[in-house]
């Protein structure tokens, strides 16, 4: 653990500019809401990848976030670059690489049932940043850094993102840890349950769902048993999401229990971004952390609610009139 106290953690958040590590790739999602990828005529494209989607999420709800990743240097790396710039997301720290390496492409719908999304991930371009990389980034003007748990999943980022981690814990700069376990980027389970128990250890702040927990524990049983233990072992603040049932939340020795706001998903996918890109501007703005994590929830209904998922994020306008015209919480 980096020792840093749920004080110091918020006083980071609440700087409001965010270092963010990991990837950015290109969706493609079908036209109209309902059509099936395989029936579709048209897709419409726009900017993918956990780490972007966090970052795009942040500046639209007023934060300032900087994307360090690699991209494929070609048309899609472009398209990418351009995408992050559209949402105001610095992209000072995103380098393109040649070669073989592409970004990564998900193709999807807007279509709950036999929901289907389409990852192409083969010479992921992002798996590239070096430690060159990180120790090229002036970590002095962030209040926070965030990662989503791909970045772990192969070389040279993996060894690149622990180094960021050391140059964040050199700064005092508290570190904000997203789960994001995804099977099909990692060379097998008992890696990633070994690289990213270690990511947890060295991080401020760990968010992810009961599955996620539950992989890192080795028993989904023993998810919410893991979430509590890393709170009790040093991370300021952890939070175990649990779906349609909500999340809770360890801080401070204390336990909170949230709800979500109910609506009708067009898609499952995106939620998890939204809810941290929501959440961390709740601290930022000073909210209590229930409504912090409350905040959170209702930007997740909003994106699974709408096609894509950077395009569906919400700005504050767009949250505060989902918030007025939406019953909930549910009882967490």
């Amino acid at each position: 653990m980096t020792g840093i106290s749920q004080t110091e953690l918020r006083d980071g958040i609440a700087q409001k500019n965010f270092v963010i590590l990991g990837r950015a790739g290109m969706d493609l999602f079908a036209h109209p809401p309902g059509v099936k990828s395989e029936d579709a005529e048209t897709f419409h494209a726009d900017l993918g990848g956990s780490s972007a989607n966090i970052a795009a999420g942040l500046c639209k709800l007023g934060c300032a976030a900087s994307l360090v990743t690699s991209v494929s240097d070609d048309a899609v790396g472009r398209f990418c670059i351009n995408k992050l710039k559209h949402y105001g997301v610095d992209t000072k720290y995103v380098r393109s690489v040649a070669g073989e390496f592409r970004n990564s492409l998900a193709v999807y719908e807007s279509c709950i049932e036999d929901f289907q999304n389409v990852i192409y991930r083969n010479g992921a371009a992002d798996f590239q940043v070096t430690a060159d990389d990180m120790a090229a980034v002036d970590f002095s003007p962030f209040g926070a850094l965030v990662t989503a748990g791909t970045v772990f999943a192969a070389e040279p980022s993996r060894s690149a993102t622990f180094a960021a981690f050391e140059s964040a814990r050199a700064r005092k700069l508290p570190v904000i840890f997203d789960i994001d376990y995804r099977p099909y980027s990692w060379p097998s389970p008992e890696v990633a349950a070994d690289v990213l128990s270690r990511a947890g250890a060295a991080s401020d702040m760990i968010v992810g769902n009961d599955e996620e927990f539950g992989f890192m524990a080795g028993d989904i049983a023993k998810g919410l048993e893991k979430a509590q233990s890393l709170a009790e072992n040093g991370v300021a603040i952890v939070i175990y999401k649990m779906g349609e049932k909500g999340a809770v939340t360890f801080a401070g020795g204390q336990e909170t229990h949230t709800g979500i706001y109910p609506v009708t998903a067009v898609k499952p996918n995106g939620a998890g971004d939204s809810f941290m890109a929501g959440l961390l501007s709740g601290i930022a703005e000073g909210l209590e952390l229930k409504d912090a994590v409350l905040r959170g929830s209702a930007c997740a209904s909003i994106v699974v609610a709408k096609p894509g998922c950077a395009p569906a994020m919400p700005t504050h306008d767009q949250l505060a009139a989902f918030l007025a015209e939406h019953p909930g919480p549910t009882k967490g």
